[in-house]
């Protein structure tokens, strides 16, 4: 038995992938969520709400290290001062956010509460870390798909990504619970900088059905940030090693493996 670290959107994708590591590790884990959910061997679930400032002291009894995934479109940056504001109270050791690379200089919503949510933080009084990391694979991969589909392919220029693969964003947070508090870490991304003509030649190279373009531009303040590539790490980013083909190899190889189960169960 030891002490559990408190995770917050334990449940979504990228959490999942960071209580198997834990766990691996020998790790006990809390999770707090909004629904009730059956106890796993080394897991209790909580019931709490970061947005609405629920369950939080509670969840962080006896709890030294708080990993916060939770995210969502609207809310971020009231999650963490709820958090940041009740871990303090508690006395955490160690609060941990993962942000979004270009988040203080990307004019969107989105982009704008996880800055603040960085700063509450910094302004905490709790020893903190924050990871920034690029778009997820699974992120990029609907909106790709949807636009290989199309009859007429819109390909907006200048918008670029650095996709990172979320089994190498689990890995190192995983590494930053385990770890001591370190403020700002080097960004995490993918290994490549792709424009959406790139992935979109990835995805007809992995599943073909290629379909004629139409070259589009992204009008305002939005489009200038990613011309601009606001939304791109700086120097001295981490890079994984996994990219976007491995990516869609992986979705081909479960698409297949999907087809057969499904051939098996209708013979």
């Amino acid at each position: 038995m030891n002490t559990p670290i408190l995770v917050t959107g334990g449940t979504g994708n990228i959490g999942s992938h960071v209580l198997r590591r834990l766990r691996a590790s020998g790790q006990d884990i809390r999770v707090l969520s909004r629904h009730p959910r059956a106890n796993e061997p080394g897991i209790e679930h909580v019931l709490g709400d970061t947005v609405a400032g629920t369950g939080l002291a509670a969840a962080l009894d006896g709890v030294d290290t708080v990993l916060h995934l939770a995210g969502g479109a609207k809310g971020d940056d009231i999650a963490a001062r709820h958090l940041a504001d009740a871990a303090r109270a508690a006395g955490t050791g160690h609060l941990i956010l993962i942000s979004v690379v270009g988040a203080e200089a990307m004019p969107i919503g989105y982009f704008r509460a996880k800055a603040r949510a960085e700063g509450a933080l910094a302004g905490s009084g709790v020893p903190w870390t924050v990871l920034r990391a690029a778009q997820l694979h699974d992120f990029v991969w609907p909106v790709v798909r949807m636009l290989a589909r199309m009859p007429l392919v819109p390909v907006p220029g200048g918008l670029r990504f650095e996709p990172v693969h979320v089994e190498e964003v689990a890995a190192r947070l995983t590494e930053l619970a385990l770890g001591e508090p370190a403020g700002r870490v080097a960004d995490l991304v993918g290994p490549e900088v792709l424009d959406v003509q790139k992935l979109l030649e990835g995805h007809w190279e992995v599943f073909g059905h290629r379909h004629p373009r139409l070259p589009i531009r992204i009008p305002g303040a939005i489009g200038r940030a990613y011309r601009n590539g606001e939304n791109l790490a700086a120097p001295g980013a981490q890079r994984g090693r996994l990219g976007w083909r491995e990516f869609l190899a992986e979705q081909a190889a479960a698409a297949h493996r999907g087809t057969v189960r499904e051939q098996h169960r209708t013979a």
